[in-house]
């Protein structure tokens, strides 16, 4: 009896020491992916026929923190793209003391026209928090004593100051060319923040015009994706799901901290809502909460999109 005890005991230990040599290899695994940095490429058929490929960087979820100088460099390299357009979908920030860094990691970028939605992450830092609650659904948002402000009074100003538009809750056109681009966006939806505000109003013939409707939200719930594709957008753009962050090879995303199914967590699928169709581009993002940094097979993502003309 005592033997076989101990035999057991002995198994136990060592299938726990397994355990735990796995979890620390899959935590030193994740600690490496977060900077193995790419630029996924896409092509979508959306401008009016005969109108000329437009260049658009998708940027969401950079949650910068001081001192992250191998992001930081990836990310002012990102304008040897030469982007006609870049649009950032929120979640800049993951520390008070980001918002100098994220401003001078993104000041190549900030030369080229760009749009912007704020995420919960550009208002408020991310608090330690037990990081398997993440898997348990979409988090929840903060009472408001409990709430860490960060400044993005000076980021806002900062990207106006560059001419990148705020489309919290708000519509504008740009032209480009003999292109007219209207854009519409709301504030975030995982803190109930939006509101729809439509898309821009013009002349009664601006319709006519050459032009392409492009939507912005940091996170992609499906009132919001209804909303837009109802309302006509040619192409949406999200972020806020990591991707998953963590997720399995062969499987994908186990979560997208919204109601948007998984499968959607990143990438570029088709949405539909009452025979409407457009299509949506889900960023995994660039970065994480500086209190859960890791990524498994989920590496960290900018993507550039090459806006092409429809068939006649």
């Amino acid at each position: 009896m005592a033997d076989a005890l101990i035999r057991g005991l002995r198994r136990g230990a060592t299938t726990a020491a397994a355990a735990a040599a796995a979890g620390t290899m899959a935590v030193g695994y994740g600690l490496w992916e977060r900077n193995q940095f790419t630029v996924r490429h896409e092509s979508v058929p959306v401008l009016p026929p005969g109108a000329p490929t437009l260049k658009v960087l998708h940027l969401s979820d950079i949650h910068m923190v001081p001192g992250q100088r191998a992001k930081a460099a990836w990310l002012r390299s990102l304008a040897d793209w030469e982007p006609d357009l870049v649009v950032n979908t929120g979640d800049n920030l993951s520390h008070q003391r980001a918002v100098g860094p994220l401003l001078d990691a993104l000041e190549p970028l900030m030369r080229y026209p760009g749009v912007y939605v704020p995420g919960s992450n550009c208002y408020f830092a991310p608090r330690l928090s037990n990081p398997f609650k993440y898997f348990a659904g979409p988090s929840a948002a903060k009472r408001p004593d409990e709430r860490i402000g960060l400044d993005w009074r000076t980021m806002h100003r900062a990207f106006g100051s560059a001419g990148w538009i705020n489309l919290s809750n708000r519509s504008q056109s740009v032209p480009h060319g003999r292109l007219r681009l209207d854009f519409t966006g709301v504030d975030d939806p995982h803190l109930g923040y939006d509101s729809f505000a439509g898309w821009p109003r013009g002349s009664a013939t601006g319709s006519d015009a050459p032009h392409v409707r492009i939507a912005l939200a940091h996170a992609p719930y499906q009132r919001v994706l209804d909303e837009f594709t109802d309302a006509g957008a040619d192409i949406i753009f999200a972020g806020h799901t990591h991707g998953g962050q963590v997720c399995l090879p062969g499987y994908g995303a186990l979560v997208s901290n919204c109601d948007l199914p998984t499968w959607r967590a990143r990438g570029l699928t088709t949405w539909e809502h009452e025979g409407r169709r457009a299509p949506l581009n889900v960023s995994a993002g660039i970065g994480t909460s500086r209190f859960a940094p890791v990524r498994i097979a989920c590496r960290p993502e900018a993507v550039m999109l090459r806006l092409t003309a429809r068939d006649a």
